[in-house]
């Protein structure tokens, strides 16, 4: 998603663009143990993409903080059918070319299987390695972000101070994190609370205006806990390489339909919040704090208790949750055309489970985790 201009927001449809990056687990193919060889699998994607016709679609993989990891993303798309397609691509191009370096791609939000990450080479990696010490060392996890087109920077602020008591529900659905480092850590998203030990994480303040955002962000780079303004890592934040906000809240999904799933709803959570903001429909002043606990719930339950309801603030089942986003955003929805995809992907993730689900059924009966690994490879490779 390099190219900013081809981002654009087709107001006379009523679309915006939107896409997706994410985060994959590289792993040895028999024994699961994950493998520092990203630089070698992005190079080799890279000279398949220079070898091939130069095409609209998901750039090659790149290198990401470990090297036993590496990102793959789509470019900016209209439709949630262009987004499906080039996500299906870019994993299917990440599974080639870490087949042909001896290794096999895994969507996992964090490592099942105990290891120790080695850093990739960099200088900015380095730093911050320097900066945060053994924090760095324990953070390995891999997320899912999507980016959704916004007309102005006002406009951005306007939907960030709007979408934050949605976030949680986002992560809910996303959940694939429930091993670490061979332990079976008790939560859905154990992504989610490694994430919140860095400083500058979680959910944000309401800003009010722009300059109420870049008075945060001075703020935070004034403070010099920050390396540089990109981390900002908040769970919904305004790019600062494309016109877009970025929500960061998602672990990396294990099925490809629920990333495509993940993405809709937040193009869908952004248009709604965007509308109220021109509307000068004020935004839900719910502290940060209530936040956290919303998201502490996401994590440590997913969709198999309940979630804090964002209309009342108190626990309600997560599917009654779901289905309060689903009302909240279906005006966006059906103006995308996505309604049926959305009602849909939410009734399979209730009927089959997150990402984590499919982990804790794939360990059953096997006191290894072997099998969760085998099995991810799978599902993340889409047939």
């Amino acid at each position: 998603m390099r190219n900013q201009q081809r981002w654009v927001y087709h107001r006379g449809e009523g679309l915006r663009t939107f896409g997706v990056e994410e985060e994959l687990l590289l792993v040895h193919p028999e024994t699961g143990l994950p493998q520092p060889l990203a630089g070698t699998v992005t190079e080799i994607a890279a000279w398949h993409a220079d070898a091939g016709p130069r095409t609209e679609g998901p750039e090659p993989a790149k290198p990401e903080l470990y090297s036993e990891q590496l990102e793959i993303g789509t470019a900016p798309c209209t439709t949630t059918a262009q987004l499906a397609d080039q996500l299906r691509s870019a994993r299917l191009a990440a599974a080639a070319a870490a087949e042909e370096a001896g290794v096999a791609v895994a969507a996992l939000a964090t490592a099942p299987v105990d290891f120790g990450p080695l850093l990739t080479p960099d200088d900015r990696y380095r730093r911050i390695h320097d900066r945060y010490a053994h924090l760095v060392d324990e953070e390995f996890a891999c997320a899912c972000h999507v980016h959704v087109h916004l007309s102005s920077a006002e406009e951005g602020v306007g939907v960030l101070d709007r979408i934050r008591p949605w976030l949680a529900p986002l992560l809910a659905l996303s959940a694939n994190s429930p091993y670490c480092q061979g332990v079976d850590t008790g939560y859905a998203s154990w992504r989610h609370q490694l994430w919140q030990r860095w400083p500058m994480s979680g959910p944000s303040e309401l800003y009010g205006d722009v300059d109420g955002y870049e008075r945060t962000t001075r703020a935070m780079l004034a403070s010099d806990v920050l390396i540089d303004d990109h981390m900002v890592y908040f769970d919904a934040r305004l790019s600062r390489r494309y016109p877009t906000v970025e929500i960061r809240v998602g672990d990396v999904c294990l099925d490809l339909e629920d990333t495509v799933l993940l993405a809709v709803l937040s193009r869908a959570l952004v248009e709604t919040a965007a509308r109220e903001w021109r509307r000068g429909r004020l935004p839900d002043p719910v502290s940060t704090v209530v936040l956290r606990l919303a998201a502490w719930r996401a994590s440590r339950y997913g969709l198999g208790g309940e979630l804090l309801d964002p209309r009342s603030w108190r626990p309600l089942p997560a599917g009654e949750v779901l289905h309060a986003l689903l009302d909240h955003v279906r005006p966006a929805l059906e103006d995308a055309g996505d309604r049926e995809r959305a009602e849909a992907g939410v009734a399979r993730l209730l009927a089959r489970g997150t990402g984590a689900d499919l982990q804790r059924a794939a360990h059953a009966g096997d006191p290894s985790l072997a099998s969760v690994i085998v099995e991810a490879v799978r599902r993340t490779t889409p047939a």
